[in-house]
């Protein structure tokens, strides 16, 4: 009976601890989440990866402790496991070598190619987007070519016969392909937009109503970010049709009104001779401001247009220095831009 009550006693005791072990890891990654969240953007790199080794040794050591809380025989453990250690060394040592030496030249490959594409697209020039996409997508090839040889090549030196592997891989390669067509047809057409130049890496392109610019062209997903840093990916077989923005220059255009009662073309007369001064401040307008004329008589105003051709994708800023310059004029020669009024008769 005494012994009874003594197991019983251990055996609490053993749960205890361990319910008051578990508890204490789950507050400890729940609080760690929540500075992690918190604090993620504002502490230095090293602070991070020490607050993540910090968790590492905690949760190690909450496990040796139930182990030694439930009377586990480490000392049992790490003699056996360290002769089956030592005659694995001793029978595999080749091959450990081996295997080592292919992976270390397959990362030393990959980062040579890193290094030698990292300066490809950085000069200045109408073809850098270009090779600066080929580069991208050459890299992609080279790391899925060197990660598949690498495996083959640590497979063979632990004995496995790849050749039999390589044909199950033709069979199963053909099965994969019949139920993922869609997978495949990301792929072609990722080949199709970049050997047909439908877009490049630092294109400005409209695909389903999300505008930006192309941070990233791979075999299978393009990925493009808008100006509020949103990241769009999409996949290549979804981009049916795109608007590119980067292919030809950008108009920049304004519109505004002036009172019925002003003088159209003096008024145009006025933005002809004014307008082109606009181009000393922006050296990206490669033709002067043209006043189309007159494009609607509104209610309570003549509507007149502005146009002028930019280098691509540089119209925002020249299109609010229009505006603005052409308030000016029509402010210095008393020109009025109406608002918006009803005029009633009386009958009576």
């Amino acid at each position: 009976m005494t012994n009874t009550i003594s197991v019983f006693q251990n055996d609490l005791w053993a749960i205890l601890s361990t319910t008051g072990i578990i508890l204490f890891l789950l507050g400890f990654f729940y609080l760690e989440s929540k500075l992690f969240k918190k604090y993620e953007n504002t502490w230095h790199k090293g602070i991070l990866i020490l607050f993540f080794l910090l968790s590492l040794v905690i949760a190690f050591l909450s496990v040796v402790s139930v182990m030694f809380i439930w009377g586990y025989d480490f000392k049992k453990y790490l003699s056996t496991t360290s002769d089956d250690l030592l005659l694995f060394l001793e029978q595999s040592l080749g091959a450990i070598i081996g295997s080592v030496i292919a992976i270390a030249t397959a990362v030393f490959v990959i980062k040579l190619a890193k290094l030698g594409f990292r300066s490809v697209g950085k000069k200045s020039g109408p073809l850098q987007r270009r090779k600066q996409t080929i580069a991208k997508v050459s890299m992609s090839i080279i790391r899925y070519f060197i990660g598949i040889l690498t495996i083959l090549i640590v497979l063979s030196i632990w004995g496995v016969n790849v050749l039999p592997a390589l044909a199950g891989l033709g069979i199963l390669g053909l099965v994969i392909g019949l139920g993922a067509q869609k997978f495949i047809n990301d792929l072609i057409a990722g080949f199709f937009i970049i050997f047909e130049h439908h877009f490049d890496v630092g294109d400005k392109i409209e695909v389903a109503g999300f505008k930006g610019d192309v941070i990233d062209i791979g075999l299978k997903t393009t990925r493009i970010k808008n100006w509020k840093g949103e990241i769009k990916i999409l996949a290549n077989g979804q981009i049916n049709e795109l608007i590119n923005f980067s292919k030809n220059p950008s108009i920049a255009e304004v519109s505004f009104g002036i009172a019925y009662k002003e003088d159209v073309q003096k008024t145009i007369d006025l933005l002809t001779a004014e307008l082109p001064k606009l181009k000393t401040r922006f050296p990206q307008i490669m033709e002067d401001p043209q006043v189309l004329g007159v494009t609607n008589l509104n209610n309570s105003s003549v509507d007149l247009k502005v146009i002028c051709k930019t280098e691509n994708q540089t119209h925002y800023g020249v299109e609010r220095a229009l505006r603005q310059l052409i308030k000016e004029v029509l402010d210095r020669n008393h020109i009025e831009i109406p608002f918006p009024q009803v005029v009633v008769h009386n009958s009576i």
